[in-house]
């Protein structure tokens, strides 16, 4: 569930102005204006996510192939950092941080899933499909709300309507 935060301002005059803030509008709006830029610099824009912890945070989550580096996230943090100062999308205080999904990044959309296919994942599912209540194994499909999942060992296929989904994340593979 969203949560909407009201700030109150007091201007030069000592007037109060009251603002309402929804994160996930303005995470929308932030990931319309950086992802041409993101892929501009030869990444994949993985999520944004806009939401007070202890103040408030604009997190802009990139990947590429092999991974992503510290100077990777210090160049994207340039560029986006600069466009967001012109653009003046959120009139107040914030913390900008860019990084990684990580090895064992949370799965909580679609679309994170459609990004990760033919990685190895964990879902912990709300009810039992085919008797299991916990799935491990390599993403293979998303369509139409639905999640392909095989288990390489036994050979298993799960198909895994998103809405049964109570947690998915990344596994990392053993070497």
């Amino acid at each position: 569930m969203e949560r909407i935060a009201s700030l109150k301002f007091i201007t030069e005059d000592y007037k109060i102005i009251g603002m309402n803030v929804n994160g996930k509008d303005i995470s929308e709006r932030v990931k319309e204006l950086v992802e041409p830029i993101v892929k501009s610099l030869g990444y994949k824009l993985f999520d944004v996510e806009f939401k007070s912890e202890r103040g408030w945070v604009l997190r802009i989550i990139i990947d590429k192939e092999g991974g992503v580096t510290i100077g990777d996230c210090e160049e994207v943090s340039r560029k986006i950092s600069a466009l967001l100062d012109v653009e003046d999308l959120i009139p107040f205080s914030y913390t900008l941080e860019i990084s990684s999904p990580g090895l064992t990044r949370e799965l909580n959309k679609p679309e994170h899933y459609e990004f990760f296919k033919g990685r190895l994942a964990k879902l912990i599912l709300k009810e039992p499909i085919e008797g299991k209540r916990e799935v491990t194994g390599y993403i293979e499909e998303v369509r139409e709300g639905i999640i392909t999942i095989r288990n390489k060992e036994k050979e298993e296929v799960f198909h895994i309507p998103f809405s049964v989904i109570a947690r998915g994340r990344l596994e990392p593979e053993k070497w």
